[in-house]
Order: C-alpha cells, then sequence, then structure tokens
C-alpha cells in the first residue's frame, strides 16, 4: 500500500464558505477533497489529510497561533505518517492575509522552506525524501467576510501559480494549478464550494 499525506489549510481540511456571521461547517467525506482522491484511488492507496485552517507556508500568527506555521508542524507530520509516498503541498492562501503584507514572491520564498524540509526529510519508504506534487490554490477574490483581512490578495494570488510552477520544476516535483479547474466561493471569496473540492480530487486522481 502507497501512503499519499495531503499536507495544506482550511480548503484541504474542507472548511466551507464563511456566513456573513462567521459561522461555517467542515465539509464530510464524500466532499473533502483528499477523502475524495482517496476512494477514487481505491484500497492500494492510503490518504492521510493534514489539513489546518489558518495555516500559513512557514509564518506565525500572532493572533491564532504559532502552530498555524505550516514550516514548524511539517517535520511532525512528516514523522509521525512515515512512510510517504507522495506529499501533496496546498498552502499559500493564508500567507496572503494584509496583516502579513507578504508578496508573491515571498509568499513562494515560504513554498522554498517547506519543499528543501521535504528534501532534507527520511521519510519515504527508503529513507529518502517523498515525492512531491505542489498544488498551487485557487485564486481567492476579496468578497464577503473574509474581504477586509485579505485586502490586496486577490491579485497576489493570481501570481503564485506561475511562481509554484517554477518551484516544482526546480525541485523536481509534480505541479497542479488548482484553480484551472476549481473556483472559490461568492459567498466569503476564500473557500471552496462543493464542486471545486470534487474536481480537484478527480483532477489529480487522473494524474495517478
Amino acid at each position: 500500500m502507497k501512503t499519499v499525506l495531503c499536507y495544506g489549510d482550511s480548503n484541504t481540511y474542507g472548511s466551507s464558505p464563511m456566513k456573513p456571521d462567521g459561522s461555517w461547517f467542515r465539509y464530510g467525506p464524500d466532499i473533502r477533497w483528499p477523502r475524495r482522491l482517496a476512494s477514487l484511488l481505491g484500497p492500494d492507496w492510503h490518504v492521510i489529510e493534514e489539513g489546518l485552517p489558518g495555516r500559513t507556508t512557514c509564518h506565525d500568527n500572532p493572533f491564532d497561533g504559532p502552530h498555524k506555521n505550516g514550516l514548524r508542524h511539517l517535520p511532525v507530520a512528516l514523522e509521525s505518517h512515515a512512510p510517504i509516498d507522495l506529499i501533496i503541498v496546498m498552502l499559500g492562501t493564508n500567507d496572503l492575509k494584509a496583516f502579513l503584507g507578504l508578496t508573491p514572491p515571498d509568499i513562494a520564498k515560504g513554498l522554498r522552506s517547506l519543499l528543501l524540509q521535504i528534501r532534507r526529510s527520511e521519510a519515504s519508504p527508503d529513507k529518502g525524501a517523498p515525492d512531491v506534487l505542489v498544488v498551487a490554490p485557487v485564486p481567492i477574490e476579496e468578497c464577503g467576510p473574509t474581504a477586509e483581512s485579505l485586502a490586496g490578495g486577490a491579485a497576489k494570488s493570481r501570481a503564485l501559480a506561475s511562481l509554484f510552477a517554477s518551484l516544482a520544476e526546480e525541485f523536481g516535483a509534480r505541479f497542479f494549478d488548482a484553480g484551472s479547474v476549481a473556483t472559490v466561493s461568492a459567498e466569503d471569496g476564500v473557500h471552496l464550494t462543493a464542486e471545486a473540492h470534487i474536481a480537484i480530487a478527480d483532477t489529480i486522481a487522473s494524474r495517478f
């Protein structure tokens, strides 16, 4: 059996679009893209969900806590779930938050830090680095209850796919632009609809 680790944020966790009052829920396993991917790949694959709402590539969040730092938690995830054949990394959306003040190249540097950490790991079955699939997150819109916190993020998000593709090539990783098959919800401009989860899972599964 081969193991796939899906490492991401709320759009890997399965958070629904946020309503004006701030309420949301977690999609069921029939919708969340990692669980749908598992069902499509079948019994020869073990797919692990490692999504955390608010997770950044490598930045602490002074409001929600340092555990939102993806680089800080990555070694734990790699060691606790090893051996891992493939890690799918879909991060960068939370790096767009206005209080961080990051540029698209800054966000790409965050992804580079993650890829370097994976390269140095011994988490694969042969004690080397697992294979990697870099997924550029779906571009956001500035609307709904998240608009103020993500001011200026929509334009930045549209620059990430090309930067992430270049990094994937540099590190010998696979690449997928989730924005090529999915869009965010018009309700909050950040989180994926059920249809988007399904489209992402179906596209990733077709590449195995």
